[in-house]
């Protein structure tokens, strides 16, 4: 498999069965897997431990970890303990550090105050990437504040650490962060192709006040796959009921997918938080299928394949896909051949 591929692993299925999914994956061909941090239903740091140590060449990312739930020290010597854990495949590390700045309603719920998340992300991001060198960090910023903290790593590995940042993005200052600072970013799901041209044109922007081009950042994609070539009805409409979460839940993705503030609201009005199947089942209806097709790879295995390969073409450097309907084998068979 020449074309990088990945899954997306949610709370969907047993951890246990992830497990195993992963060694398939590996076997297939995949390159890596990212792991969300969801909601507070699964922890992406014992997940993803877990995927490294029944692996040998798969590499593992946070997809993405929210800033607000660590210390920037701690996140970095987490995952300096992964990358010691995973080994080098190549000469490289096997862990990619994935990190984003959480959503409401939840940040709210549990206390958190989301504010000036660009200078959050940017104090963060540096900190942990000078943590990485192995070498004593001060940094004194409005959010993050180290007095003379390394990574005291006293009996083993004292080199740097090879680990990959990347910033979870969706709106336009994010993503020139992301361009401006991170080694790759995470562009969302639920968006279309022609928002993913515009989300690396904005990356590129960012690239270049650091002296970089676009070929310097990876840029991986979260998708949508819900494939069925038995029910491709069924697949269409457990995209809808995703997609009236997310529009109803996360404003930004609905902005950044062209959706109108009339679907949007008429989704919310039928969705509460924690969303149950229900909700799902009663705010689909309102989601055209046109918008579904227009955000996800719907349908078919062919029909998803298709979808696929338009965001690659318009950029995407990884496709990271999410099987909606939860046939994980089913989406890497369909796939580990390519397009």
């Amino acid at each position: 498999m020449t074309q990088r591929m990945a899954i997306y692993m949610q709370d969907k299925i047993d951890l246990r069965e992830e497990l195993e999914l992963a060694s398939y994956m590996e076997d297939r061909g995949f390159s890596e897997a990212w792991v969300g941090d969801n909601r507070l239903a699964r922890d992406c740091i014992v997940a993803m431990s877990a995927l490294i140590t029944h692996t040998s060449r798969l590499k593992v990312a946070s997809g993405v970890l929210p800033i607000w739930t660590r210390n920037p020290a701690v996140i970095a010597a987490t995952w300096s303990t992964m990358w010691e854990l995973g080994g080098k495949i190549d000469g490289r590390g096997r862990v990619m550090l994935g990190l984003g700045a959480w959503w409401q309603p939840i940040a709210g719920r549990v206390g958190v105050d989301l504010r000036k998340p660009l200078t959050a992300m940017r104090e963060n991001i540096e900190a942990i990437r000078q943590l990485f060198t192995m070498e004593e960090v001060t940094y004194e910023g409005e959010f993050v504040h180290l007095d003379q903290v390394s990574l005291d790593v006293v009996w083993g590995d004292t080199s740097p650490r090879d680990i990959p940042i990347y910033l979870g993005a969706t709106g336009p200052k994010m993503l020139e962060l992301a361009g401006e600072i991170c080694d790759g970013v995470c562009l969302n799901y639920g968006v279309s192709v022609d928002y993913i041209r515009r989300a690396i044109n904005l990356v590129e922007k960012g690239a270049q006040r650091s002296g970089r081009t676009i070929e310097d950042i990876d840029l991986p994609e979260l998708i949508v796959v819900s494939l069925s070539d038995a029910d491709p009805a069924a697949a269409l409409h457990e995209g809808k009921k995703l997609a009236a979460y997310y529009f109803a839940t996360e404003p930004h993705i609905m902005k950044a997918s062209g959706v109108s503030e009339e679907i949007a609201d008429e989704a919310k009005a039928l969705m509460g938080w924690p969303a149950t199947e229900e909700d799902y089942e009663r705010a689909a209806p309102v989601i055209p299928d046109e918008v579904v097709h227009d955000i996800m790879a719907v349908g078919t295995a062919e029909d998803c394949r298709r979808k696929v390969r338009e965001y690659v073409d318009a950029g995407v450097s990884c496709p990271i896909m999410y099987p909606l309907m939860g046939n994980y084998r089913e989406v890497i068979d369909a796939f580990a051949d390519g397009f």
